[in-house]
C-alpha cells in the first residue's frame, strides 16, 4: 500500500497505460480520479475502483481547470498528477502530415502538460509537496522514422519534465517521466499503421525482451515513481521499454 492516502488524478485512463496506472494506484491505496475525453470509458474503469470518474479534454484549458477544481473541492488536496493521455499521427513522411494532424499531436502531447502545470503547480506550491509524472516515450529517446512529429512532441515532453524538476524542486516537488515502448494499447495500430502479424514482428524485432509493453508494466513503474519510495528521485525519464533504447 505504497501510495496510501495520497489522492491522484490520471488523464487518458479510459484506456490503456491510463488504465493501468489507475487499477495500480488504487490496489495501492490510493484515491484517484479516472479522467479521459471519453467519460463512458473513464466510468467503466473507475466504477469497480470506487475511483472518480471524470471527463477531460487535456487540449483545453477550461476543461483542465474544470478537472483540476472538481479533485481539489472533492479531496481538499491532490498529491499525484498523472499526465499521460496522449495520442500519435499515422506513420507517413514528415512532409506530409497534416498541419491539422500537427497541431493536434501538439496540443494533446505537449500542451496538455502544461496547461496542468498551470492550473495545478500553484496548488502543489502551496502544499510544498507533490509528484508529477509524464509518460512520454521512447520515441522521444530513439526515434522511428515516419512519426516525426509525435517523437518530437515526446521529445519535448522529456526536456519538460527536466526543466520542471529542477523549476519545482525547491517547493519538494518531484517531477519524472516515464518512456514506454510501443504497447498493447488502442495506439498501437496508429504506431504500426496496421495491425498484422507481419507488422507486430517488425515492431517486436526492435525490442531485446520480445515483448510489448503493458499497461500493468506501466502501472509498477509509475507507482514507484509516485511514492514515498522515490523521494530523492526527480527529472528522471525512465525507459520500461524491453530494451528498446540500449
Amino acid at each position: 500500500m505504497r501510495l496510501q492516502g495520497k489522492t491522484a488524478i490520471v488523464t487518458g485512463a479510459g484506456s490503456g497505460f491510463g488504465a493501468g496506472i489507475a487499477q495500480k494506484f488504487a490496489a495501492e491505496g490510493a484515491t484517484v480520479m479516472v479522467a479521459d475525453i471519453n467519460l463512458d470509458a473513464a466510468q467503466s474503469i473507475a466504477e469497480p475502483l470506487d475511483a472518480t470518474a471524470q471527463h477531460v479534454d487535456v487540449s483545453r484549458d477550461s476543461s483542465v481547470g474544470d478537472m483540476i477544481a472538481t479533485a481539489q473541492a472533492l479531496w481538499g488536496r491532490i498529491d499525484i498528477l498523472v499526465n499521460n493521455a496522449g495520442i500519435t499521427h499515422l506513420p507517413q513522411a514528415m512532409d506530409q502530415v497534416s498541419e491539422a494532424e500537427f497541431d493536434q499531436v501538439f496540443a494533446v502531447n505537449a500542451k496538455s502538460v502544461y496547461l496542468t502545470a498551470r492550473h495545478l503547480v500553484p496548488l502543489l506550491k502551496r502544499q510544498r509537496s507533490g509528484a508529477i509524472l509524464n509518460i512520454a516515450s521512447t520515441a522521444g529517446v530513439s526515434p522511428r522514422p515516419n512519426l516525426n512529429w509525435y517523437n518530437a512532441s515526446k521529445g519535448w515532453m522529456i526536456t519538460a519534465t527536466k526543466a520542471m524538476a529542477v523549476e519545482l524542486a525547491p517547493f519538494n516537488i518531484r517531477v519524472n517521466a516515464l518512456n514506454p515502448v510501443a504497447g498493447e494499447t488502442p495506439l498501437l495500430a496508429s504506431f504500426m499503421g496496421e495491425d498484422t502479424p507481419e507488422m507486430r514482428a517488425k515492431f517486436l524485432s526492435t525490442i531485446p525482451l520480445g515483448r510489448f509493453s503493458t499497461p500493468q508494466d506501466m502501472g509498477h513503474a509509475a507507482s514507484f515513481l509516485c511514492s514515498d519510495e522515490a523521494s530523492m528521485i526527480t527529472g528522471v525519464a525512465l525507459e520500461v521499454d524491453g530494451g528498446r533504447c540500449i
